[in-house]
């Protein structure tokens, strides 16, 4: 059982307020849609409930893997288990500083690397656990969160070139309906997907309205007009993910907490650091 997550110090700056539109739309409405669906859930790494003989089962958390709770994820619906939603919310403090979110996203994102390619070493035989749907839909959930804040640079940089200095080459990388569909990712898919970082908000909204909680107000929702900056954010988070994972691929960077009402951490303030094998076997 996965609860939903969200921020309660949303309004503390720009950076929490566009990690609070991208929680709100992840648990509030694509979660409970996937599982809907019925394609591999990645846990998120809060408010997780399970039944114990199950973690047994599965031999719990992979203490090599740097996000854990997505991996264990996939395994416990290759194992014939169901992940629901639950629908309530646990409030939490979103990363209020650039450095630390960067450290924490590519944390993140070097988590799902690993999760791919643990799974994928075999692709025949992870279809055959999971079937066709749960195989696309794990491509979807698990290697897109990777590839996307990769390849969005790429992209940019051709946008940039070719309305800067009309390079030649562009062109012939999208022929014909190529160009058509990549006009309509750009446009379109790009609204939409702004515009479901506005709906997850007021989802929330409105369902906290109903609950006296209000822990997220309307000011949130203009700023999903400048979502854009976040991603590149990701992007960074992105690179330096797929540095690490060649470079350091069990480094664990700690986030610093409690950065929500003063410039100093309360609580104890972990560094990065490197676990050895013999604390990553412990834990």
């Amino acid at each position: 059982m996965q609860a939903k997550l969200n921020y309660f110090n949303s309004e503390q700056n720009l950076l929490t307020r566009w990690f609070t539109q991208e929680y709100s739309m992840w648990f509030e409405l694509l979660l409970p849609g996937i599982m809907r669906l019925d394609i591999p859930i990645p846990l998120g790494g809060t408010s997780n409930h399970f039944k114990t003989s199950v973690l047994k089962e599965l031999n719990a958390w992979d203490p090599y893997n740097v996000t854990e709770d997505a991996d264990l994820g996939i395994r416990l619906y290759k194992a014939g288990h169901k992940t629901a939603i639950v629908d309530s919310r646990t409030w939490e403090e979103a990363n209020s500083r650039f450095g630390n979110w960067i450290r924490q996203r590519s944390r993140w994102i070097k988590g799902y690397m690993q999760t791919w390619l643990v799974h994928m070493r075999n692709p025949i035989q992870l279809w055959k656990d999971i079937g066709a749907k749960g195989f696309f839909g794990f491509q979807v959930m698990v290697l897109a969160t990777p590839v996307i804040p990769l390849l969005n640079p790429v992209y940019w940089l051709m946008v940039l070139l070719w309305f800067g200095w009309k390079f030649d080459f562009i062109p012939q990388l999208f022929p014909g309906i190529i160009y058509y569909l990549a006009a309509l990712e750009l446009f379109v898919a790009n609204f939409f997907f702004v515009y479901s970082n506005i709906a997850g908000v007021y989802w929330v909204i409105n369902d906290m309205e109903k609950k006296s909680q209000p822990y997220i107000s309307h000011r949130l929702v203009k700023y999903a007009l400048l979502t854009p900056f976040y991603w590149i954010m990701m992007s960074i988070s992105a690179y330096k993910a797929a540095w690490q994972l060649i470079t350091k691929p069990f480094y664990w960077e700690k986030t610093t907490h409690g950065l929500d009402q003063s410039d100093e951490p309360h609580g104890s303030t972990a560094m990065p650091y490197e676990k050895t094998k013999s604390e990553q076997a412990n834990l």
